[in-house]
């Protein structure tokens, strides 16, 4: 497990454009932020007992506990997460983020990958008119506006709908 840890630390850190500065300010810290949802699991979920868990949340826990600093989560909405981290409210966030604009990619830093997942399009049984992706040209999609997903629909002409999660 140490062997996974160390090697996760250091894809994760290796990742940032600007590591040494990313690693020193985070291990001088003694509690770092981290921004989630909360509500997208497995990844970011409450379980039966109330406590935040996931797969994203416990990898953030483990890599907090390599450093052997303190970690606060704090929930927010898919929408604001990225402008929280921007505006330094979080050190990190946790949340099966991909950073698919140019914009995005300008503007953070990020680690390698450490989960792959893949995307699918869900539609109604009954529904014949979506055989394709671009097929939803015109249809209504339901995304976070800010989401992948959203950017995906929004890329094919989906008239978007707007919800606060995917949860």
């Amino acid at each position: 497990m140490k062997k996974v840890l160390f090697l996760l630390v250091i894809s994760f850190f290796g990742g940032f454009l600007n590591a040494s500065s990313l690693y020193e300010k985070l291990i001088n810290k003694e509690t770092i932020s981290v921004g989630t949802e909360g509500i997208y699991p497995p990844f970011t979920y409450h379980n039966k007992e109330g406590k935040l868990t996931g797969y994203d949340v416990e990898v953030a826990r483990e890599l907090a506990k390599e450093l052997g600093v303190k970690i606060k989560f704090h929930e927010t909405s898919w929408d604001i997460m990225l402008t929280g981290l921007k505006s330094g409210r979080f050190d990190m966030v946790a949340n099966q983020v991909s950073l698919t604009t140019k914009k995005r990619q300008a503007a953070f830093d990020k680690s390698l990958p450490y989960s792959y997942s893949g995307t699918i399009m869900l539609v109604r049984k009954d529904e014949n008119r979506i055989k394709d992706i671009k097929d939803i040209k015109g249809l209504r999609a339901a995304n976070t506006l800010s989401s992948t997903y959203g950017e995906i629909a929004f890329k094919y002409d989906a008239q978007i709908v707007s919800v606060d999660s995917m949860a």
